[in-house]
């Protein structure tokens, strides 16, 4: 029998995973990340040569690196036969097979949806099911949203998806394991996915496109379907055309008066420090995506696509990080960093600005004075339907930018369903010269606060 193995390779910040996986001297990349070398060092440490790479769609959501990667490893390059790509490659329609290794095959099978082309591979291993990787298609609990392609496709492509669930359920054993790309955290997931691991009989008892006819699944999804980060309108483009090979060589550093000039010519200054510490203190006008939350998926979604971007960190591993984080969704080479004591990203004889930070209990003291403060709620539409703080402004935070203006006068406490976005919008807002306090709680504490708090009527009466 061989022995096969598959190894995940985890990207929290854009919720997707790429796997390795293979027998005793060969192996298959699916889905590489742009950052190939975590990839080929995956392979050193198996001891295998990576012999093919395969896509399971053009993604919407990260630039690839499975062009790059083909080309330096020599592997073939397999991409979906429907998908129109700019460059060569090995084309894959259903039913195509390659050997991975001896006695480990990996199958093509068609299962449109999250894009008209996607395609799914299951492995075998001795002609026995093991595992499908399954893409965007099937996740864990859900599927892959099927409105990234064109607003016209989307109920089909929907419908598509139930059917391609069906097709994986039928052709495929309960014990194959099923590896999706997304559904971590991804926005390319139509539902949030729970859990870790999964199979096709789990698969088969909960997940709605295995148990809802197809009309009840379609209307389900299509009501439910979230915003789109605004990024994603270039990832398939830049896919298709082929990706440049990533740098990721240090940027040039950048000191107090490098920083105030771009800053002075409409350029992006990112503080990539914990929000605690950016609150205490920060070169005006700079704004706040920690590296440690979902720094590529909100950076992108709120920067102008192309506008150039200097990062400041406290460690030079810090602006490392991000940097491929940020090469991951495309925007690369940041066009400066400064790393170190925050003090030297001011210019002389300037100070770093602050603000404050709260609870939702200093809220409901403030509200219980009297005093008028502005309430903005920077959470998706989706989330402020499970209920909102009463009075409270609602500006998702991707819009927030391009609507400073309509945020009523005053202070303004700004919160999201934790942290980590209304410290973004806390920047932007103290960025553009408003007076905010940044809410850093779980909105659960809310109501423990005593904040009252409407709940919309699920059917949309109140």
């Amino acid at each position: 029998m061989v022995v096969f193995f598959v190894d995940t390779l985890e990207f929290e910040g854009l919720g997707n995973r790429s796997y390795l996986a293979g027998g005793p001297s060969a192996a298959v990349v699916i889905d590489p990340p742009r950052d190939i070398a975590q990839v080929i060092a995956a392979a050193a440490r198996r001891g295998v040569r990576i012999a093919f790479v395969a896509e399971t769609h053009v993604h919407n959501d990260y630039v690839t690196g499975g062009l790059e990667l083909a080309r330096v490893t020599g592997a073939d390059y397999l991409v979906p036969a429907g998908a129109s790509v700019a460059f060569a490659r090995t084309p894959v329609a259903d039913g195509d097979t390659v050997t991975v290794d001896e006695g480990l095959v990996l199958r093509a099978i068609a299962t449109p949806g999250h894009t008209p082309h996607h395609t799914s591979y299951a492995l075998t291993e001795d002609g026995r099911g093991v595992v499908a990787f399954t893409g965007g298609s099937l996740l864990i609990g859900t599927v892959g949203r099927p409105d990234l392609v064109e607003p016209r496709l989307t109920e089909q492509l929907a419908r598509a998806q139930h059917a391609s669930a069906h097709r994986l359920a039928d052709e495929l054993d309960d014990e194959v394991a099923v590896l999706p790309t997304h559904g971590f955290g991804s926005f390319c997931s139509s539902a949030q996915a729970e859990g870790d691991a999964t199979t096709i009989g789990q698969e088969r008892r909960t997940n709605d496109a295995l148990t809802e006819d197809v009309d009840t699944f379609v209307a389900e999804m299509l009501a439910g379907l979230d915003d789109v980060p605004a990024y994603y309108a270039h990832m398939g483009p830049t896919n298709a055309a082929g990706p440049a090979p990533v740098d990721l060589t240090p940027p040039g550093r950048a000191d107090g008066e490098e920083i105030a000039s771009r800053l002075a010519s409409g350029e992006w200054v990112v503080d990539l420090r914990s929000r605690v510490a950016f609150a205490e203190g920060h070169v005006a006008g700079s704004f706040n995506f920690e590296g440690q939350g979902k720094l590529a998926t909100y950076l992108a979604w709120l920067i102008p696509w192309g506008k150039p971007v200097t990062l400041l960190a406290e460690t030079p591993e810090q602006v490392a990080d991000a940097q491929r984080e940020l090469a991951r969704v495309g925007i690369d080479r940041p066009a400066a960093a400064a790393t170190g004591d925050p003090a030297d990203w001011v210019r002389v004889g300037e100070q770093l600005a602050s603000f404050p930070r709260a609870r939702f209990a200093d809220l409901a003291q403030v509200r219980g004075r009297g005093e008028q403060v502005v309430v903005l709620d920077v959470r998706r539409d989706s989330e402020r339907a499970g209920g909102y703080i009463d009075g409270s402004v609602h500006i998702p935070i991707h819009e927030l930018r391009g609507r400073i203006g309509e945020v009523p006068d005053g202070s303004v406490w700004v919160h999201c369903a934790g942290g980590m976005r209304a410290a973004i919008a806390a920047s932007l807002l103290d960025a553009a010269g408003r007076d905010v306090v940044a809410v850093d709680d779980g909105f659960e504490a809310a109501t423990e606060a005593g904040l009252s708090l409407t709940r919309p009527d699920p059917d949309g009466a109140g």
